[in-house]
């Protein structure tokens, strides 16, 4: 029987939010495949667990090396995934571990924990849901133009990581392409120097452009665009809805039947249909009116 694959979310800063379940796992497994093995081994070590390591599965080697863990697990040896922080495969490395896993029939069980998208999104103050995470924008500015843009036309909160050295470039197109936009900057989360920095993308941009430095993992959201008012359906005029009556009733239809017709039509009461008709046969010079029908007359 192949082993288990454990997803085991780990802090993204303050070291008490590990749960108890994943200081469980981590103990209990064979071994514990990290994305750098120097940040996992404080972990390991502020908690007293020497389970083994595996060599770093990091972004540029993990492809190369997910064959190796695919043998330990096919080998009866349950692992642990852990990356630097939080909750791994979002924006982090494993996703081709787990796909090959599944492709395989390998257990995979997640073990949940700290995720700095979801603390950034409950604290932020902008809708919870929908939203979407867009992991980082692309570098090349051609690129983060157009990504932006498609992300920006959506009518959800974006939530995205940046690194402090792209920040401000980032603010710096929210305040050009959406300058009214609420937006968000939450750094540092759950450390000691935690910040929510809230307000209009320009006015957001302008704060951080003044700012010497710009240190700390950072997560921004960015308000949903606004869903377009629809307009209601105009009323048709009566003139024609006169002239679509009487081309019904030259079709031997029922006066009542001919306006049935048109209120399936147009979407409209048959009484506003009748009234319609009256109206456009009132402004006819010598056209005599419609007899009321009774029937409508009683719910008008």
């Amino acid at each position: 029987m192949p082993g288990t694959l454990y997803i085991c979310a780990t802090p993204i800063g303050n070291l008490e939010d590990v749960t108890l379940r994943v200081l469980r796992v981590l103990k209990e497994v064979d071994v514990i495949v990290a994305e750098d093995t120097r940040r996992t081994r404080q972990l390991l070590s502020h908690y007293g667990i020497s389970t083994p390591l595996a060599p770093s599965l990091y972004q540029g080697v993990e492809e190369e090396r997910t064959e190796g863990v695919l043998a330990l697990l096919r080998a009866g040896k349950n692992v642990a995934l852990v990356s630097d922080a939080g909750t791994p495969l979002l924006a982090d490395p494993g996703y081709p571990l787990v796909r090959a896993c599944v492709a395989e029939g390998i257990p995979v069980v997640p073990v949940p924990g700290p995720s700095a998208v979801l603390a950034a999104l409950v604290a932020s103050g902008l809708p919870p849901q929908p939203f979407v995470f867009a992991g980082y924008p692309p570098r090349a500015m051609g690129a983060r133009r157009k990504w932006l843009a498609e992300f920006l036309a959506l009518p959800y909160t974006l939530v995205v990581f940046e690194s402090p050295q792209r920040l401000l470039p980032l603010l710096s197109l929210l305040a050009e392409h959406a300058p009214e936009r609420p937006v968000v900057v939450a750094r540092e989360l759950t450390k000691l120097h935690e910040e929510f920095v809230r307000g209009k993308a320009r006015d957001v941009h302008a704060a951080f452009a003044q700012r010497e430095r710009i240190l700390g993992e950072v997560v921004v959201l960015v308000g949903p665009a606004e869903k377009p008012t629809p307009s209601p359906p105009a009323l048709p005029k009566a003139e024609e809805i006169l002239a679509q009556y009487e081309a019904l009733l030259s079709q031997n239809l029922s006066p009542k039947e001919a306006r049935k017709v048109l209120a399936q039509r147009f979407g409209l009461p048959a009484r506003a249909i009748y009234h319609l008709i009256l109206e456009a046969r009132k402004g006819r010079r010598g056209q005599p009116d419609e007899p009321e029908d009774p029937a409508i007359c009683r719910n008008v």
